[in-house]
């Protein structure tokens, strides 16, 4: 992992964990997450439950720093902890409830098992972990070795070592653990405990995230099935044999074993029963640890089972669908022919491309030819003269509506109206009929000038002007149409 500064600074920004630790009220979120969630072990609670506690533990933080030290209420609270930008809880609904839910999500209860880290432990046990460490080792060394004498040396290397604790045991001087040892191995244990929850909860979220990537393709995918399902269940298989995927499933076999459950409980009763254990004052939760890792270990099946029905689901409504397309095409059939049952379309109505398979053989096929090369002859070019005339090229006939605009306004200066014929007298058309359509376009009701045009269907104007051909060729035009008044 790169460790930098770009990447500390992205984690400062983005990350759910630090930004609660930021939080300007970091010390109420994760006493009050620890207390409703980790301690008992809760892994779902009711919107209603949560603000119900939430508001008894602000109205006695209220009552001892005032009402302006947490001036929102529980609601306002929870909605702004549960949005996208926090990520500090998990807002959802379960099937058949129209109550929101909440959880908490695997960063804020990283950032509430790192805060209590940082308390004062009155006790630092360092011989179990280096036990464990060597264990550890012990178990992938002989676990990795593929040579059966080895494997057979460390087998009777360790019924040696058994064989020597029985003898010790026989003859009345077992090797017993101090008082210092039992409180070093039941402080790891504990911690161990309470990791693997917050494990469990991780692993629940990469399910859920799975799940949500499922529903995305499921509503967007339109190509067909057995595409959408290998993908799907590629991606799934992928993440079960993943170490994470194995780790869980091995962990999970061993847990629901009730030989090792009934074990559990044992071992549990007689280490809790011990007088170092006692007078450690453990949580009560620590004699039925294995239970809710058992509840937790349920929820991400559930996880596991709801993808299975969403894509159980998808195929119900996608064979349903299919199924009503076909039957309608087949009712429409039927129900054009019931219509021309009894009067027969005449003539052809009713074609058919082939009535057979039309076969060729390999032999009835062309041979192939050669496509033909062109010679092509490298002549000189030669400079030709041409007397046509380009000036038609650039005499473009441009309408200048500004001026038309400015002429209108300045003949409204000194009246209150005019006739479209006025001042077509005043300044004569140069552009004939296109130069009066846009006329008539500025005194439509999309013009947004400082006039309006009215019209008067009862008066007819002839507007006259001259031809754009040549000189020589020019003749009068006229168009009859309303009077067309331009107001102020």
């Amino acid at each position: 992992m790169k460790f930098d500064f770009e990447y500390l600074e992205s984690l400062r920004s983005h990350h759910p964990s630090w930004r609660l630790l930021r939080s300007d009220h970091a010390p109420l979120i994760a006493s009050f997450l620890r207390r409703v969630f980790i301690d008992p072990n809760t892994r779902v609670i009711a919107a209603a439950d949560l603000a119900e506690s939430l508001e008894d533990e602000l109205f006695g933080l209220r009552q001892r720093f005032g009402d302006d030290a947490f001036p929102r209420s529980a609601v306002e609270y929870l909605a702004d902890w549960a949005a996208p930008e926090r990520g500090w809880l998990r807002r959802f609904y379960t099937h058949g409830s129209d109550e929101p839910q909440f959880d908490l999500t695997p960063a804020t209860e990283k950032a509430i098992a790192w805060l209590t880290s940082l308390s004062e432990r009155n006790f630092v046990g360092t011989e179990s972990r280096l036990l464990t460490l060597f264990e550890l080792l012990r178990q992938m060394s002989e676990g990795s070795e593929s040579d059966p004498e080895k494997r057979i040396a460390y087998l009777r290397k360790r019924r040696d070592e058994i064989d020597a604790e029985i003898a010790r045991v026989g003859s009345g001087h077992p090797s017993m653990l101090d008082e210092t040892g039992l409180r070093d191995r039941f402080q790891q244990f504990t911690q161990l405990a309470r990791d693997l929850l917050t494990d469990f909860r991780e692993v629940e979220q990469n399910f859920r995230l799975l799940d949500r990537r499922v529903r995305e393709r499921i509503a967007l995918w339109e190509g067909g099935k057995g595409e959408l399902l290998e993908d799907i269940m590629g991606e799934r298989d992928q993440i079960n044999d993943s170490d994470e995927g194995r780790s869980f499933r091995a962990f999970w076999d061993f847990l629901m074993s009730s030989s090792r459950q009934d074990e559990l409980s044992g071992l549990l009763h007689h280490v809790l029963s011990l007088p170092p254990i006692v007078r450690l004052a453990p949580d009560p939760r620590t004699s039925r640890i294995h239970y809710d890792w058992l509840e937790a270990g349920e929820h991400t099946q559930r996880t596991v089972a709801q993808l299975s029905q969403q894509l159980r689901r998808f195929l119900d409504n996608q064979t349903w669908l299919e199924n009503r397309r076909i039957m309608e095409i087949l009712r429409d059939i039927e129900g054009k022919a019931l219509a021309i049952r009894n009067s027969p379309p005449t003539g052809v109505f009713m074609q058919m491309s082939d009535s057979s398979v039309s076969v060729r053989l390999p032999m009835e096929r062309t041979l192939y030819s050669p496509p033909l090369r062109p010679h092509i002859t490298s002549v000189e070019v030669m400079l030709g003269e041409n007397d046509t005339d380009y000036s038609a090229l650039y005499d473009q006939v441009v309408l200048d509506k500004p001026r038309l605009i400015r002429h209108i306004r300045h003949t409204l200066e000194s009246r209150q109206q005019v006739s479209l014929r006025e001042l077509i007298e005043i300044l004569p058309l140069e552009h004939g009929l296109a130069e009066l359509v846009a006329y008539l376009q500025l005194g439509s009701s999309d013009s947004q000038d400082a006039f309006r045009a009215v019209i008067d269907e009862s008066v007819t104007e002839t507007i006259s002007w001259l031809g754009i051909q040549l000189p020589e060729q020019r003749h009068v035009k006229q168009a009859r149409l309303p009077r067309v008044i331009f107001v102020r």
